[in-house]
Parts: C-alpha cells; structure tokens; sequence
C-alpha cells in the first residue's frame, strides 16, 4: 500500500504511476507552463480531460475513493495514458470486484501434465531449451538444456525454484544475463502482473516481501507498478562455458492450466549463437550423465 495514501487501492497506485510516467509531450498536449511543472508527467486534469471524466470523478478513482469504475470509463483511461494490452487487461483486472473470501485458502501447488514433460523433452532433441513458469513466477518444469543455459532448479530446494528469486538474489544473474537490469525490470513487471490477478495469494505476498528485503532494484522496480507479459522476443546472455550468444523467446499457455506458461527458446539458424547452443547441448556434465533434469516427476499428470 502507497504510504502517503493509506486508503489506496492497487488500481488507484497503478493510475498514479501510470500518469506520472507519461509527459504532456508524449499525450500530445501543448504546455506552456512545463518548466513550472513540479513533476514531470501529466496533472490529473490533463488526464481527465484527455479521457473525457471529471476531475472530480478521476481524482476520487486515483485516491482509492471511488473503488468501481465502468469498462468504458476503464478503457478511456487505457487511452489516454497510452497503455499496451497487458497495462489495459491488468487495469481491467484491479478494477474488477472481488469478493474476499471467509478465510485465506493457500492455491494448490501446480502440477505439469505429462504431455507438457513430453514436449519438453522433444524441444531438448531439437536443442531447444525450453521451460514452464507458473504462478508466481514459479519454475515447474525445465529440460537439460534450459539447465545448463540458465541454472539447474531441480537442484534447488522446492522454495527457491523461482524465476524472480533467481533474477534478483543469485549472484549468477547478474553474469549470466547481459542486460540484467532490463531483465529485472521485466521480471518484477510479469511479477506484478501476477499479483493482480492473484491478489490473496500469500505464497506471493512473502515473496514479494522477501525480494523487497533483500533487494533495493527489486523495492524500486516494485514501487513503478509497471506491468509485463512475455509473448515474443530475445535474450542476451554471457555464458561461463559458451560465451555470448542471443536466442529468441516465444510463450505459450498450456490449455489445462491458464496460469501456466511454457517458453520456448531457439536460435537464428546457423548463428554463432546456434554453435555455442550446440557445444552447450553437447557438454559431458553430471547432470547430463543421470538424466534427471528431464525425467518425469512422480507427480506428473497422466
């Protein structure tokens, strides 16, 4: 909760920070009085009138007075403050009414169909590395190559195979990643994201209440209330054993289980990345010699 707001709500934290990244320039307003300007992004009236409310009603919305609004009124604001389909959709989502519960209930832990291990162990034959994040940014399920390439989290005790703990507390990150500070933004973003729609989870409260204690990126990253999903695109890393080299993503959803998400990675064929993916694949390790990493756990679906 926003500390100089007490009575704050998630939608109204995320309209503040929404409207303070975006200036008038970028909204395509003509200010004459900007050098007098405090901040450097738009003042609520702007906003209300660019989305055609009033002042008073907007303001009430960004106080966390008003805790409804319509979905018209909802997408006007998207307009205005010039948000991407995922900043749209989570905007919807805070907005939404949500009945609490009698009592806080833990999810139950998320299991990876078997067909899902299947694929994954198929991508590992394509030298493909692949791998499933679930809620939370949780890692349910990798193959050897997404090991070696990343880090092997089946090794790791059950409550630190998670992909932000990764990104923000293992010291390997910082190395293995070559723009670290993108992929923490992001990280934190599709963490945010989740927290929308997960709001009562308490799994993702110590979470994020652990990364803010051991982390000041992650306390600053948090505090912009910036959201993110992973569709398509690349990643640069710097491996120990291989060097440098550059794959591209795509994420998929698993049709039994929405909260899931299996990302796929590859290379531009016949790149100096494709090589080093190869050597990689190729290198005798341990792991590779016990074949647990792919092996289907004794929970896997039927």
């Amino acid at each position: 909760m926003d500390r100089e707001h007490p009575d704050s709500t998630p939608m109204a934290e995320f309209l503040r920070s929404a409207r303070s990244r975006l200036t008038p320039a970028q909204a395509g307003l003509d200010d004459p009085g900007l050098g007098r300007r405090r901040v450097s992004g738009l003042r609520r009236e702007e906003l209300a009138r660019l989305a055609g409310v009033s002042v008073d009603y907007y303001t009430r919305l960004e106080q966390g007075r008003s805790r409804s609004a319509s979905a018209e009124v909802l997408d006007a604001l998207a307009t205005a403050l010039h948000l991407d389909d995922a900043e749209r959709s989570h905007l919807h989502t805070l907005a939404r009414p949500r009945p609490r519960p009698a009592r806080r209930r833990h999810p139950r832990p998320q299991r990876v169909h078997r067909a899902t291990w299947d694929l994954l162990d198929a991508l590992q034959q394509t030298c493909r590395p692949a791998f499933v994040l679930g809620r939370r940014l949780d890692v349910l399920a990798h193959n050897q190559l997404a090991a070696r390439l990343i880090t092997d989290f089946h090794a790791l005790p059950a409550a630190e195979r998670n992909q932000a703990r990764f990104v923000f507390l293992d010291p390997h990150a910082r190395e293995l990643y070559r723009d670290w500070t993108r992929v923490a933004a992001d990280t934190a973003a599709m963490l945010r994201l989740d927290a929308g729609r997960h709001p009562d989870d308490p799994a993702l409260s110590a979470l994020v209440g652990d990364l803010s204690i051991h982390s000041k990126e992650f306390r600053r990253l948090w505090s912009d209330n910036k959201v993110h999903r992973r569709t398509t695109g690349t990643k640069d890393y710097h491996h120990p054993l291989v060097g440098d080299l550059t794959v591209t993503y795509q994420a998929l959803t698993p049709a039994d289980d929405p909260d899931q998400i299996l990302f796929v990675y590859g290379t531009e064929p016949h790149s100096p990345s494709e090589t080093a993916l190869r050597l990689l694949a190729q290198w005798n390790t341990a792991a590779a010699d016990t074949g647990h990493i792919t092996a289907h756990p004794p929970n896997a679906h039927d």
